[in-house]
């Protein structure tokens, strides 16, 4: 049993239905255990003493057309673990649910708001959570991976984790199968200020590559080699 993920803001964007989820702890690789997701179905993190098949299991049943708040209540309900298991659920439809349970590390605690949930444990108190639901609202015209960052930013502004930081990640989904973003860190001494970092790389050498990637629509692609914007990919790592 791993005690995994501390802090994060899991949420949806009802102008482009994009669903996502941004997380940060104090041990490696969180990304990799913590962050579900699947376009058109919903997002979920999974947190506390990580049981990573919470994550896998909810997007079935949603997938299957439960809400957030069904399937949540349905994973749970078959987990012998769920007193020490922190959940943050989101549906295709922005219904979001999430849950804390009675033996998960204390501060614990969970927002569940508009379109988004924000779940800490292992915290000073309540101020990080409350920091992130309020930055995921401040910035509600931001597109959903600027929304998820800055919420993460805010928690982690607040202290986080009183064991230190040492992992992130952000992930989102759109209508592809495959993520529209994921990006790791998945060891740093300040894992959100690195994915930030990333996150600004990515706006300039990944972005534009990910508007014209195959999909099931279109498997060609649109991406033109003769676009201006994809001129500087074309050169070495360090003239960019």
């Amino acid at each position: 049993m791993v005690i995994l993920t501390t802090f994060s803001i899991t949420g949806y964007c009802p102008r482009t239905g994009m669903v996502g989820t941004s997380v940060c702890t104090a041990l490696p690789g969180v990304g990799s255990l913590a962050s579900f997701g699947q376009a058109g179905v919903g997002a979920v993190s999974t947190q506390s003493f990580v049981n990573p098949y919470l994550g896998i299991d909810s997007l079935k049943l949603m997938a299957q057309g439960q809400s957030a708040e069904e399937a949540l209540d349905a994973v749970l309900a078959a987990d012998p673990g769920r007193e020490q298991r922190q959940l943050a659920v989101i549906d295709a439809h922005g219904k979001a649910a999430g849950f804390t349970g009675a033996q998960c590390i204390d501060w614990n605690g969970h927002i569940v708001g508009d379109g988004f949930v924000a779940a800490a444990n292992m915290m000073v108190d309540e101020t990080t959570t409350q920091a992130m639901a309020h930055a995921f609202e401040a910035n509600a015209d931001l597109p959903l991976h600027d929304r998820l960052l800055k919420s993460l930013e805010a928690g982690d502004e607040t202290g986080g984790d009183y064991r230190g930081r040492q992992s992130a990640s952000l992930l989102v989904y759109d209508k592809e199968e495959y993520p529209a973003l994921h990006l790791r860190v998945d060891e740093h001494q300040e894992p959100v200020a690195e994915l930030r970092r990333v996150y600004e790389v990515s706006r300039t050498q990944l972005l534009p590559l990910l508007v014209g990637m195959p999909t099931r629509e279109n498997p060609l692609g649109s991406l033109d080699p003769d676009d201006p914007a994809l001129a500087p990919l074309l050169k070495h790592v360090s003239e960019r």
